[in-house]
């Protein structure tokens, strides 16, 4: 398999270079450009057209939510992580807006970064449960109230709530002993009976209406 292309955009040096000693430390990922503000992280997006882009958010000259939106709309595939030190809620509504796929804190353990980007490049959206938790009241689903959802199987509402708890397709299908494909199916249904468009509104929405909780094991 080619290695997971990265760009990392942060005004801090060593972050920059922490990030990137990190991520290919571990094999099977390559930085092909780094920026040190949201105007570079553009450029450098529209040049190299990595896999996936890790971006912070407060930069110079343009932050991170900006860079997200220019990116989204040059790039619209674009598979982008915001990965900061604030935990405002404003700035995570403000990022998953624009278009950004993750929502992580620096405070995230190597290992939970390294498998948010796989995730997040293999098409999943993840955001910091302690930060989606907070912002619950203000979202609302980013979407109308609408009047009538179908309701789930127990089967659907299983798959729903793990993906309410961030377990990725794969992982849902070793634990219900499903197909990677059979999961993705399910998936599908239940955005169709919930009238979401992706993953994160779907979890969004489990939490909202008490089907799932932070926190809860998996078991």
């Amino acid at each position: 398999m080619p290695p997971i292309r990265l760009l990392i955009a942060d005004d801090h040096t060593l972050v920059r270079q922490g990030l990137c000693q990190l991520c290919e430390g571990m094999g099977g990922f390559a930085v092909v450009a780094e920026a040190e503000d949201g105007a570079q992280a553009v450029t450098f997006a529209c040049m190299t057209r990595p896999d996936v882009i890790l971006m912070d958010i407060i930069m110079p000259d343009m932050d991170g939510v900006e860079a997200i939106r220019q990116i989204i709309a040059e790039t619209p595939a674009a598979r982008i992580i915001a990965l900061t030190m604030y935990r405002q809620e404003q700035y995570m509504l403000d990022a998953i807006r624009a278009g950004a796929r993750g929502y992580l804190l620096k405070t995230v353990d190597a290992r939970d970064l390294i498998e948010a980007i796989e995730a997040v490049h293999r098409g999943d959206y993840l955001i910091d449960p302690i930060s989606a938790a907070r912002v619950l009241s203000e979202l609302h689903l980013a979407m109308p109230k609408l009047p009538h959802v179908e309701p789930l199987t127990e089967s659907e509402m299983v798959v729903l709530r793990l993906v309410a708890k961030g377990v990725d397709n794969h992982e849902i299908a070793q634990l219900l002993n499903f197909s990677v494909y059979t999961v993705a199916n399910r998936l599908r249904t239940i955005y169709a009976k919930l009238h979401v468009t992706n993953r994160t509104q779907a979890a969004l929405y489990a939490l909202r209406q008490g089907w799932a909780a932070l926190g809860e094991s998996l078991e």
